[in-house]
């Protein structure tokens, strides 16, 4: 079982960064491909990113690329999704979750999420 705390978010500008951190406790962290989803006020849940469990391999929705970058430090058992370029539009709850399915984007395959954190872009 894995435990995943979301922390980093906050009330940014347009064009700005933020980096959230995913800490996992729980022995089996480095087995599991952990993914970031998001949800905006009155919308579904979306795919963001995910990584592999070793970090070898990363996707990105289309709607990010190029501006959001994932990483993993397993020995710390933190996933890192740093965030560049920030607009408006990502407004949202950031999630991160853990699944053993490679590369899903499908969120009902994800055992484990956590609470949370607001990301709020605005002028």
């Amino acid at each position: 079982q894995v435990q995943l705390v979301e922390s980093g978010g906050g009330l940014v500008q347009p064009g700005v960064s933020l980096r959230l951190s995913c800490a996992a406790s729980g022995r089996s962290f480095s087995t599991y491909h952990i993914g970031w989803f998001r949800r905006a006020p009155g919308k579904e849940r979306d795919f963001v990113a995910a990584i592999t469990y070793n970090g070898a391999d990363t996707q990105y929705a289309d709607s990010v690329k190029g501006r959001f970058t994932l990483s993993r430090d397993n020995a710390k058992k933190t996933v890192y999704l740093q965030m560049n370029s920030l607009k408006p539009e990502d407004t949202a709850v950031y999630y991160c979750a853990a699944t053993h399915s490679s590369g899903s984007h499908n969120p009902h395959q994800y055992f484990y999420w956590g609470q949370g954190t607001q990301v709020t872009v605005s002028p």
